[in-house]
C-alpha cells in the first residue's frame, strides 16, 4: 500500500466516522472519535462485506458507502455495550 493509497483510506474512513456520527446520534464520539470509528469501520467493511456477497461497486463513492456500513455498525455495537 503506497503513500497516496493510506491517505486515501484514511480521509474516506475520516468522511465515513463523520457521517456515520451524524446518523447515529447519541453514541457518538466527538468528531475524532467518529473519524476513528470510521476507519476502524472501513477496514471492517472492506473485510466482511465482500465475504456476505455485498458488493457496492467501484470507485471512491463506493469506498465512503462501504464504510459509512461499517462504522454504522460499529458504532450501534459500542453503544450497546457504552449503555451497560
Amino acid at each position: 500500500m503506497g503513500v497516496e493509497s493510506l491517505i486515501a483510506f484514511l480521509v474516506v474512513g475520516g468522511i465515513a466516522g463523520w457521517l456515520a456520527g451524524l446518523i447515529v446520534r447519541g453514541y457518538g464520539f466527538g468528531l475524532f472519535g467518529n473519524i476513528a470509528v470510521g476507519i476502524v469501520g472501513a477496514l471492517i467493511a472492506g473485510w466482511l462485506l465482500p465475504r456476505i456477497g455485498l458488493a457496492i461497486g467501484g470507485g471512491i463513492l463506493a469506498a465512503i458507502v462501504n464504510a459509512l456500513i461499517g462504522a454504522i455498525v460499529l458504532l450501534l455495537i459500542i453503544g450497546l455495550f457504552r449503555r451497560r
